[in-house]
């Protein structure tokens, strides 16, 4: 295994693959209704890369140091049989697997994950409110049913962390709850800045409620000291209950930008390599495969893409890059 760098010196330690573009739900800031309607056209399953195209780029970025996978989607349990995917990737020795999830199918999916090798989970959950939530996911769906996904991921013995994007208006309201909530619960709340990622969920940056904010928010009920990151290229931004009764992360891509530590790379569901989040173009994977490259091939064309990459969108972000025709979330997994 060798390491390789972009031009910035970032190594390859974390790729984020994307198993599906459909989702359950319609979240107003990933997959507006507006736009992802009865007659959008999602791809066709001959377009996917089918579970062992995607365990082949997995173990060609794993060649380059990757250490980490996590699924997404869309929302990926979607994608049948999900699990056997699971269990292929589990085989690739000392990576890290896991996955992020919207939590509607977790109750029944859940154990067969675990089982598969799955080793840590993420939830997504806006608010702990019907009212707030279900104007958020915009398809009527219940709190209640992702606490029992929760719960199920929890008692087959998966680590749980729950993501909540904060936007200003609609949940800010929701973040002390939640951190109640989860506290109490013993997961990780990780709270997430509002960010223009694509251009169909019409970010305004006065939509963003500051990390700073949150922390505040937090803070004044339930007092909070930072905490050192583990690992290069994290995310989240962790701080401890001064109680010792756990921790949040912030994820402030927004207002305190992490490009300079960002290691990670996105594979969509058609086999497309993204360099960034808020890419406008990325670099084809699937014909490679279809056309018979050797695994060689494939690691070598993975190495040129990043050595190459130059992306710090969010330390560059303006009124003009707003408007650059970003790949959409859901077709990325966030």
């Amino acid at each position: 295994m060798s390491s390789v760098a972009d031009t910035l010196g970032r190594p390859l330690r974390d790729v984020r693959i994307s198993v599906t573009d459909r989702c359950n739900f319609r979240c107003v800031y990933c997959m507006p209704k507006e736009v992802f309607g009865r007659d959008f056209e999602f791809l066709g399953r001959e377009k996917l890369l089918t579970f062992e195209e995607i365990e082949r780029v997995a173990r060609a970025f794993v060649a380059h140091g990757a250490e980490k996978v996590r699924l997404t989607g869309g929302e990926p349990l979607l994608r049948r049989d999900l699990e056997h995917l699971v269990a292929m990737l589990a085989e690739i020795p000392a990576l890290d697997l896991t996955l992020t999830t919207n939590g509607a199918l977790l109750p029944a999916k859940a154990q067969a994950l675990r089982d598969a090798g799955l080793q840590r989970i993420t939830v997504s959950l806006d608010s702990l409110d019907d009212e707030t939530f279900q104007k958020m996911n915009d398809v009527d769906f219940p709190v209640g049913r992702v606490l029992e996904g929760i719960d199920a991921a929890a008692a087959a013995g998966l680590p749980v962390k729950v993501n909540m994007v904060v936007r200003r208006g609609l949940n800010e309201h929701s973040v002390l709850p939640m951190a109640r909530e989860f506290r109490e619960r013993g997961h990780i709340l990780r709270l997430i800045e509002y960010m223009d990622v694509g251009h169909t969920n019409g970010w305004r940056l006065d939509d963003v409620v500051p990390a700073a904010e949150l922390v505040a928010t937090i803070d004044a009920e339930l007092p909070l000291e930072p905490a050192e990151a583990n690992y290069r290229g994290e995310v989240a931004r962790r701080y401890r209950y001064r109680d010792g009764s756990g921790e949040i992360g912030v994820i402030a891509s927004v207002t305190q930008p992490f490009c300079g530590d960002c290691t990670r790379a996105r594979l969509s569901a058609d086999g497309t390599l993204y360099t960034c989040l808020f890419a406008t173009k990325g670099h084809d994977l699937r014909a490679l495969l279809r056309e018979g490259a050797s695994d060689a091939a494939l690691e070598a064309a993975i190495g040129s893409v990043w050595r190459v990459r130059t992306d710090r969108y969010s330390e560059l972000r303006s009124a003009a890059t707003a408007e650059l025709p970003k790949v959409e979330m859901s077709f990325i997994g966030g």
